[in-house]
């Protein structure tokens, strides 16, 4: 059985997807960007560091709004339109992913994102 979260914690998607789907025990979440879930708009006048406060928290959002956790994270991908940013991203990063063991990730550079954003992130994570 799959299951569409939905929340108003994190921004509505942009595009024909869901927050994140339930499906065999997984929680499968849509990438995040730093768009204010009222407002829509993406924050932090391209400032990194803000902007990737705001992905998580709509990412942590998602996660809670499914029943999971930061902690129950198995694997990330994060994505940055420039890996100069990379250490940046990575400390903010590991404020939220701060468990005993720490999700399996791939981080890459991209040419651009949606809506301008300079980081994007998606997960899976664990159910229950």
């Amino acid at each position: 059985m799959i299951e569409a979260v939905v929340t108003d914690g994190a921004p509505a998607p942009v595009g024909p997807y869901n927050q994140a789907v339930k499906a065999g025990g997984l929680l499968f979440c849509s990438g995040q960007i730093a768009l204010d879930p009222a407002a829509g708009a993406l924050v932090g006048d391209g400032d990194v560091e803000a902007e990737t406060r705001q992905v998580l928290a709509n990412l942590v959002a998602v996660l809670q709004a499914a029943g999971s956790s930061p902690q129950q994270v198995v694997r990330t991908t994060v994505f940055l339109t420039d890996l100069a940013d990379f250490g940046r991203v990575n400390a903010l990063y590991a404020e939220v992913f701060d468990g005993p063991v720490a999700p399996a990730r791939a981080c890459v550079q991209v040419a651009a994102l949606p809506k301008g954003a300079r980081v994007e992130i998606d997960c899976v994570a664990l159910l229950g």
